[in-house]
């Protein structure tokens, strides 16, 4: 396992202790996020420890039911005692840039459902601004998308399609597109949210403002640093 991999891991199991016997869990999405359900499975293995688990996306749901992890569904979860995810920036005041893995729909939902929400990352994912590596991941509808990208494009930014393997504008597991919007570094992520909260046809935005509690970051000598807003 290469350094990078090492650090995901390594606070992946930071976070793993914040799970306790009887908690619904949700889980999120991503590389960061598969080193969570491998130690929560080893973790139920060794220690019998017992939780109902919830997915943001159909991946994380497949490699936990691989791995021996029932998942339900949200609506039969209902509130969620903690969710655990991994992010693509973080800044100083823990606001969040999601969507690499074209999740953060689901994500936000699962994470909003949840009475507190932690984010596991290795310390790249550490940001000044947000928008200053990443673009801000964009799940549109599919009906008149360029119509849609356009109204994003006049509150500044610059839209584009995100392309598949198979050369088509990505998909989520929702059946929408994903596009990237670059807004440059941006000074105020709450003001950006709410300006793209007003897009109609702009479904959800990888903005993910004020929702977590903590953070765990892993640096490449080994050491977790906990972060707080």
């Amino acid at each position: 396992m290469d350094t990078l991999e090492t650090a995901k891991r390594t606070a992946a199991a930071a976070a793993l202790k914040l799970v306790e016997d009887g908690m619904a869990l949700g889980l999120g999405t991503g590389s960061t996020a598969r080193h969570l359900v491998q130690l929560l499975a080893e973790r139920i293995q060794m220690t019998g420890l017992r939780v109902q688990c919830c997915a943001t996306s159909r991946d994380t749901a497949d490699l936990a039911r691989s791995l021996g992890i029932e998942i339900f569904d949200l609506d039969d979860l209902g509130e969620l005692d903690l969710a655990i995810d991994g992010a693509d920036e973080i800044d100083p005041r823990l606001n969040l840039t999601k969507g690499g893995g074209a999740a953060h729909f689901r994500e936000k939902v699962v994470e909003k459902a949840a009475k507190r929400f932690a984010v596991i990352a290795d310390s790249t994912k550490l940001v000044e601004k947000l928008g200053s590596t990443r673009q801000i991941p964009l799940e549109i509808l599919p009906f008149a998308w360029k119509t849609t990208c356009r109204h994003i494009e006049a509150l500044g930014g610059k839209v584009t399609p995100r392309i598949g393997a198979d050369t088509e504008i990505v998909r989520t597991d929702n059946g929408n597109l994903i596009v990237d919007g670059d807004f440059g570094s941006i000074a105020d992520p709450g003001a950006l949210a709410k300006k793209l909260d007003t897009v109609t046809g702009l479904l959800e935005h990888g903005l993910f403002v004020g929702m977590a509690e903590v953070a765990f970051v892993a640096h490449p000598d080994g050491h977790v640093q906990t972060i707080k807003p």
